[in-house]
């Protein structure tokens, strides 16, 4: 097993890259390469004490930028870091590729130099979460803002697959994100899904959502299109942080809530490495021949190393071939 890093992609790289490669390394027992200017990781991992042992660094000319164009990763700079790691995949130098790049570069490259499976539509970029209940796939997060009710149907189906191989649910229920629970709310495209959702067999489905329901985790896999998703991840993800930063307020408010946060240290802890992304890794784009995961643009050594693993996992899991399969049996439309 082989993982291609992107070892420039990020707001910590080179250095969490590097740390969380050798981190991955030690404890999965995996190959990996990591791609970028060798010679300045080289001299990152050795003034830092970094092991490179079973780490091979390839070269690449280029980084990815914020402030590039997404288009620029296919020509201008087909020599970063990030594109380089994409090619690896695409030509079976490795087995999948992991890169806390930029988002709209990611989803441009992978689409177009990894490509997608047979009869996928659009690839979908996948969000595990915690739930009060149980975790849940939030899908698209942030890869179509404009979609077709049959590629909502195509999200149920692929973040179903997804949630059986990586999180081992058995039957995971897929729900629609809406403004009522009621069949009839929404637009034409969640009414529409709707009914595709409902009459395809291979999608336990249980009808909508409402966003304040979402958090329970009620469902495994919440389906919506990139643009209402991405807003969904953004707002848990920062009522997180605001609750945590609240409640740490209050604890450290005087001489008794003090006290009381110390007896509550080892729940609280626990609390917080539920909610922590870097524990998930990263975002998978379902959709594509290849397994390809989106780290958070800031992840530190921890996240790379669970993103690795959440790759590793992917790789393994059958995933691509039964998404593929279930395809097979629907019937093919002519709008891509």
């Amino acid at each position: 097993m082989k993982i291609a890093l992107d070892g420039f992609g990020g707001d910590n790289a080179p250095i969490e890259i590097l740390k969380g490669a050798a981190l991955a390394r030690k404890e999965y027992k995996i190959d990996i390469v990591v791609t970028g200017k060798t010679e300045k990781m080289k001299k990152i991992a050795a003034d830092n004490g970094i092991s490179l042992e079973g780490i091979e660094l390839a070269e690449a000319s280029e980084v990815m930028t914020a402030e590039d164009e997404a288009k620029t990763v296919l020509k201008q700079k087909s020599d970063s870091s990030m594109a380089v790691a994409l090619k690896m995949v695409a030509e079976g130098l490795t087995d999948a590729v992991v890169t806390a790049g930029p988002t709209g570069a990611f989803l441009m490259g992978a689409t177009m130099i990894v490509k997608r499976i047979k009869g996928v539509k659009r690839p979908a970029l996948g969000a595990v979460m915690p739930g009060l209940n149980n975790p849940f796939i939030l899908i698209d997060c942030g890869a179509n803002a404009e979609v077709r009710p049959e590629m909502l149907e195509q999200f149920g189906m692929m973040g179903s697959v997804y949630m059986k191989n990586i999180l081992g649910v058995e039957n995971p229920r897929a729900a629609i994100a809406n403004n009522g629970a009621e069949e009839g709310k929404g637009t034409d495209l969640q009414r529409n899904a709707y009914n595709l959702m409902r009459d395809n067999k291979a999608i336990n489905f249980i009808g909508n959502i409402e966003g304040r329901e979402i958090p329970e985790g009620n469902c495994e896999v919440v389906v919506t299109d990139g643009f209402t998703g991405n807003i969904i991840l953004k707002t848990i993800e920062g009522m997180a942080a605001s609750m945590f930063t609240m409640l740490k307020d209050v604890m450290l408010g005087n001489m008794w809530t003090k006290t009381a946060a110390m007896m509550l240290k080892p729940g609280l802890k626990q609390l917080k490495s539920k909610t922590d992304y870097t524990e998930y890794g990263g975002a998978p784009l379902i959709g594509l021949r290849k397994p390809v995961v989106k780290a958070h643009g800031s992840s530190d050594a921890n996240a790379i190393k669970n993103a690795v693993r959440q790759a590793v996992q992917w790789s393994e899991s059958g995933i691509i071939a039964e998404i593929e399969a279930i395809l097979a049996e629907i019937p093919a439309s002519d709008e891509e």
